[in-house]
């Protein structure tokens, strides 16, 4: 007896955990999962990373933004499955989103949120390349360390009608200019103020962008570095760094250098784009808009791919001003680029203000304009002529500020410096009376900013417009002013 009721007890024990077992199976917690809640996209669209839904049972989704929205996945089975979201370029001006429901048999339901910026242009950057470091192997510093002598191309490129400020740019005078020793060219250009063959689309006549692309040729073809930027073009962005402008700044200038980019993608490392050119910044706040110019800049020529996934750029200084740039920036705090070590830094230099004065009276009844500057070199003729303040110890320092960015490996372009001689054949109103003092006074004021700046770490380019070259003769018309650009790389 005492047997069967063991015997009984232990059939009843299996039979308990057999039951409770098969109920284990047969009522299995309903499982839905997908990886993330929202996906991003940039105007431009794109396809995202792969997106796990993983489940216990099938699922399916439903697109209600098919006209926009592709999923390589619209249903699955028990197990994780992946699928990729692609979405077409919004160049509807507004962001757009959707919320997708992803149901599955087992009673779950899971939402993902898929949005899209708007673009107020169309997307010019149609045939993005995979990366290419051929002929892109130097870093910033290194780059600036093959620059020895640069110039400007200056108040050609960048005028409404090219020709119209200056003559035309030639094969013979970019052999001319290196000829002289200059194996960097600056190369103001103008895009957004007279360029546009549809200005409500942003789009660059593309027979200026060959144009463009012609004169990069020449200069690379002769072993000369090229700094190619958006110049001032009637200041559409250098007058508009504020919040209120901020987004349409942004795709402007996303517009334009998506098309600059693309055009000149297959330079090697001789040609380094510039985002702006004076931007006109005076606090934080500013600041803050202008990197994210600059963030939009160097974004936009790194997704057109190819060599420009390595190539150095070059932001701008708030309003490219030294002792503004010394404030409001740090080594630390410049705009995020995802490749290292490819971002170089640009001031420009005048000063002092009155010495690079066109005349009297500019910003109000009392400015005045002096010819003279520089120790031995002021006028007993016309004493209150004589530079009052910046003179050689003022310069050494506030050029001095620009220091603490090459001396952490950051390279400084000063974009642009000169001076000019007075004279009725420039058109100045004003000639000064001691015209050998003033002509002492702008050689020493020019060899001494070039040592000055390359002392700092920084790469010089010389303001020229023709005064001191003749372009259409590619002579020689200043050889006391090439003296003394050189005698600063002594």
């Amino acid at each position: 007896m005492k047997h069967k009721h063991f015997y009984k007890i232990v059939l009843l024990l299996i039979i308990t955990v057999f039951s409770a077992s098969c109920s284990k199976d047969g009522d299995e917690a309903p499982q839905l999962t997908v990886s993330a809640k929202t996906v991003s996209f940039e105007s431009e669209g794109g396809t995202s990373e792969d997106i796990t839904i993983e489940a216990n049972s099938s699922w399916s989704v439903s697109n209600s933004a098919a006209s926009w929205l592709q999923l390589t996945k619209t249903s699955g089975g028990s197990g994780a499955t992946a699928t990729k979201f692609t979405v077409l370029s919004n160049e509807t001006g507004f962001i757009r989103s959707v919320v997708l429901t992803i149901e599955a048999e087992n009673g779950q339901a899971r939402r993902i949120t898929i949005t899209q910026k708007g673009s107020l242009y169309p997307t010019y950057n149609l045939t993005p390349k995979a990366p290419d470091e051929t002929g892109m192997s130097s870093t910033a510093m290194q780059l600036s360390a093959k620059m020895h002598m640069g110039i400007n191309f200056g108040n050609t490129m960048e005028s409404p009608v090219e020709g119209e400020w200056n003559s035309k740019i030639t094969l013979e005078y970019v052999k001319f200019v290196k000829g002289l020793g200059f194996n960097a060219v600056r190369l103001p250009t103008g895009w957004v103020w007279s360029h546009l063959s549809d200005p409500a689309k942003m789009k660059i006549d593309p027979v200026w962008l060959k144009r463009v692309h012609e004169v990069v040729q020449w200069c690379v073809d002769n072993d000369m570095y090229v700094m190619l930027n958006a110049h001032g073009d009637d200041g559409w962005l250098e007058k508009n760094v504020n919040a209120a402008n901020q987004e349409v700044i942004n795709a402007k200038l996303k517009a334009i250098w998506q098309q600059i980019a693309t055009e000149m993608r297959d330079f090697d490392e001789h040609l380094i784009f510039a985002g702006t050119n004076e931007p006109s910044v005076d606090n934080a706040g500013q600041m803050a808009i202008l990197n994210s110019y600059h963030e939009t800049f160097i974004k936009t020529v790194r997704s057109t791919g190819g060599k420009n996934s390595y190539r150095v750029l070059v932001v701008q200084g708030p309003s490219t001003d030294i002792i503004k740039t010394s404030q409001l920036m740090t080594p630390t705090t410049l705009p995020h680029d995802p490749v290292p070590n490819r971002l170089m830094l640009e001031v420009h230099f005048y000063g002092p203000w009155h010495f690079n004065l066109p005349k009297d009276g500019v910003y109000n009844a009392d400015t005045k304009a002096s010819y003279y500057w520089g120790a031995g070199n002021h006028s007993i003729l016309e004493p209150l002529r004589n530079a009052p303040d910046g003179e050689e110890d003022e310069l050494r320092a506030e050029i001095g500020k620009i220091k603490k960015f090459t001396d952490a490996g950051i390279p400084v372009m000063l974009g642009e410096y000169g001076t000019w001689r007075r004279s009725a054949a420039h058109g100045d109103a004003q000639i000064p009376l001691d015209t050998e003092m003033h002509n002492k006074s702008v050689d020493a004021w020019t060899t001494f900013v070039t040592k000055t700046a390359r002392a700092n770490g920084m790469v010089p380019f010389w303001w020229e417009i023709g005064f001191a070259l003749d372009r259409a003769k590619n002579e020689v018309k200043d050889q006391a002013m090439l003296d003394a650009v050189k005698a600063g790389y002594n």
